[in-house]
């Protein structure tokens, strides 16, 4: 199965940016097999759309709003979830993976898609200001516990890079200094 992991954010927008330290933190802190891309995508844009056709399964990574839970709250839910219903909860950005995969759809384009992501407690600053607020921030060992734990149950092998050891179920990120940098 070969699987993109896309981390989306803005890391100038606060709360936004944490599909982008997602991101900094798998690379620095893991390996991944050969059919796992782990990517930042920055905004997801319709650039991906041929993606679309090279994956079995893409699971986004973004910040989510608007969902009545407390800040730093993770959902896993799937595209059509949310996408259509007229729910507020949603990513940050205009185009959704639902918005890509029915483009994708357009050109007989199609993979599965799982989306994770973390209710924000700041993601619209008035302002550019870079990091995380600290309650999203807090936050960010279990979102990365999330990713992982969707991978290692669809059966992938990933190698925490500091102690060479396996991740397993029931394994708990923890936040070091090399994924800080």
């Amino acid at each position: 199965m070969k699987i993109a992991i896309i981390c989306v954010g803005n890391e100038l927008m606060l709360d936004d940016g944490l599909g982008i330290e997602a991101y900094r933190q798998l690379v620095n802190s893991y390996e991944f097999p050969a059919d796992v891309d782990v990517m930042c995508a920055g905004c997801m844009t319709m650039d991906m759309v041929s993606k679309v056709d090279e994956y079995d399964l893409m699971i986004s990574v973004d910040a989510i709003d608007e969902t009545s839970e407390p800040a730093g709250t993770i959902f896993r839910y799937t595209p059509d979830d949310v996408a259509r219903r007229g729910t507020p909860m949603g990513s940050l950005h205009e185009l959704k993976l639902a918005d890509l995969f029915d483009a994708a759809a357009l050109l007989d384009y199609e993979c599965e898609g799982v989306c994770i992501g973390m209710q924000v407690e700041n993601g619209t600053p008035s302002e550019f200001i870079q990091g995380l607020t600290p309650t999203v921030n807090a936050k960010m060992p279990m979102l990365i516990d999330t990713i992982l734990a969707e991978l290692v149950n669809r059966g992938c092998r990933i190698v925490v890079k500091a102690t060479g050891g396996e991740v397993k179920p029931g394994f708990h990120h923890v936040m070091t200094e090399a994924a800080d940098a």
